[in-house]
């Protein structure tokens, strides 16, 4: 093979090896959300590397299905979750 050819798949390979370190290395935290807002019910799960991080992203998609628009969306993420449940 050629040289050109040998560094691309080191290149792929090393860009391959970041994203599976990336998304599997490390502790992670997971919680359960559930919102309610406008009349609509809803539960996200969600992980991070912090609880502050996993929580956040379970109320911001949560309310991705509740809100519409950016006013009502940033209501929802606003109010306090129906129910947060940790899990391991």
């Amino acid at each position: 093979m050629k040289k050109t050819t040998w560094i691309a798949v080191l290149f792929g390979v090393a860009v391959v090896g970041f994203v599976l370190y990336s998304s599997l290395g490390g502790a992670r935290v997971s919680c359960e959300v559930c919102m309610s807002f406008d009349g609509g019910r809803d539960c996200r799960t969600a992980s991070a590397a912090t609880q502050e991080g996993a929580l956040r992203t379970a109320v911001t998609n949560a309310c991705a299905q509740l809100a519409s628009g950016v006013t009502q969306s940033n209501q929802c993420e606003n109010t306090p979750p129906e129910s947060v449940r940790w899990l391991k």
